[in-house]
């Protein structure tokens, strides 16, 4: 039995990762709090890996958040997730881990990448501003893999998803996620009355959604590869505008109101579409639509604001 450290065990895509590892099964799957265990302390991360060497680690820890967080605290954002991708790979290596997941993020590829995205165009023109300090720590987590395995002959190995959704996932009113973030505001809007709702920007912009069932499956899928990419692209193939997926979410939660728009507010990238042929020759393909995705994140977020265990 392989013992698999998940980081971020506790967030959307680490409980995730956490119930696909104990679905298939012939893992010993190791975790920590964040009481237990900083990841943006060195010595902290070098000496819990040192104490019991894992064989396997999936980094799915990371400060995440949505445009308006990205564009308010840029310099935690790189901190952080600076630190905790030095912290983790170096510890690793210094542990004799012998494969390492580092899941980054479609942000890492420029504002005016070609799209789809294939994964050649990393550093080939500017970020999108509003998060180019976390796409920045994801580059350097993506390079220092890439870079570990070259030169020490390490199966470090990195995994770009795209905008990921599901249970689990942060409902903050200005910190989340467009899902989530939409979601929540849908669900209000029907249980006060409201007669509409307002979008941020101009409701033009394209994004692709995966559920976070479908990364997990992927993840173990690149684990099982001998030869693995040193990144790869992990989504659907498939967009949508941020308007026509507020209609959809609207549909999910029941809200029958007017949808209407800000242009005032940031859009942000105007498109966002990875090219997944790489991982589709693999042998890997989505399987959740996005209809019966939503739905199900709905009925979580439901389910999870009757107990009082929702992440507002």
């Amino acid at each position: 039995m392989k013992k698999l450290f998940i980081t971020g065990h506790r967030g959307m895509v680490g409980s995730a990762l956490v119930r696909e590892a104990t679905q298939r099964g012939g893992f010993h799957v190791i975790t920590a709090t964040r009481d237990q265990l900083d990841l943006c302390d060195q010595r902290a991360v070098f000496d819990f890996l040192a104490a019991e060497p894992p064989d396997i680690v999936i980094i799915a820890a990371a400060k995440v958040g949505g445009i308006h967080a990205n564009a308010s605290y840029p310099a935690d954002f790189i901190y952080q997730n600076l630190a905790v991708a030095a912290n983790l790979i170096e510890g690793c290596r210094r542990a004799g881990v012998s494969r390492v997941l580092f899941l980054g993020s479609s942000c890492i590829y420029p504002k005016s990448a070609p799209q789809p995205m294939p994964e050649t165009c990393l550093l080939t023109s500017p970020l999108e501003p509003s998060n180019e300090a976390y796409a920045i720590a994801k580059i350097a987590g993506l390079k220092l893999c890439q870079h570990y395995r070259a030169q020490h002959g390490l199966l470090y190995h990195s995994a770009m998803p795209t905008n990921l959704y599901g249970p689990g996932d942060n409902y903050h009113a200005l910190n989340s996620h467009v899902i989530p973030a939409l979601i929540r505001r849908f669900h209000e809007a029907k249980t006060h009355g409201d007669a509409a709702v307002t979008l941020w920007g101009t409701g033009t912009p394209r994004r692709e959604f995966l559920h976070v069932d479908d990364l997990s499956t992927a993840c173990f899928h690149l684990l099982g590869l001998d030869d693995p990419p040193d990144w790869v692209n992990v989504g659907t193939g498939l967009d949508l505008t941020i308007f026509d997926l507020a209609q959809l979410v609207a549909r999910t939660t029941g809200f029958i109101g007017e949808i209407l728009t800000d242009p005032s507010r940031p859009d942000g990238t105007p498109r966002k579409l990875l090219d997944i042929s790489q991982i589709q020759a693999t042998g890997w393909k989505p399987v959740i639509p996005l209809e019966f995705g939503l739905a199900a994140a709905y009925t979580d977020f439901q389910a999870s604001l009757a107990t009082g265990e929702v992440r507002l």
